[in-house]
């Protein structure tokens, strides 16, 4: 061997990896988006979502009368005449006063039927409440009844209806 070599010089591979220095911890990777691109995808994103709630809460308060509507229905219970007024109120609500106060009759049923009753009101079951709010003797309703107008009240579609002449 060599006799002027050094004695803390190692003399192989082993002994030279030992003297290696631990790396540092390398630094945290930040979750910041690093590009314009995230940017403007989380602006979008946030825009929809605000405008979707916007939307929602705006139909959720156009329907407000459509829940009114159904809880007078609950209290109402089984008389035909309040039944027929809460139906009327509700279609006043929903369409301009021209188009629905004159209706009467077999237009009213047809009014009900062509916006969201889908012929249910044209059946017998629904045919005494034309003279509820008139004749004592009717009081009570059938439960056809009350369901039809509790699905045209929560179904009925807000169209231009046209008035006959």
């Amino acid at each position: 061997m060599n006799e002027d070599a050094d004695p803390e010089t190692p003399e192989n591979l082993v002994d030279l990896i030992g003297k290696l220095a631990e790396p540092g911890e390398p630094p945290a990777v930040s979750m910041a988006p690093q590009t314009f691109g995230w940017v403007v995808l989380v602006i979008v994103v946030l825009g929809l979502l605000a405008w979707l709630a916007f939307a929602g809460w705006r139909k959720w308060r156009a329907n407000a009368y459509r829940r009114a509507a159904l809880a007078e229905l609950d209290a109402a219970g089984g008389d035909a005449a309040a039944i027929a007024a809460v139906l009327r109120r509700c279609a006043l609500v929903a369409w301009p006063r021209e188009q629905v106060a004159g209706l009467v009759g077999a237009q009213w049923i047809g009014f009900l039927d062509k916006t969201g009753g889908d012929g249910q009101f044209a059946s017998e079951a629904c045919r005494g409440m034309l003279l509820a709010p008139y004749r004592q003797d009717i009081t009570a309703s059938t439960p056809e009844f009350r369901q039809a107008v509790a699905r045209w009240i929560r179904k009925h579609k807000v169209l231009p209806v046209e008035t006959e002449a």
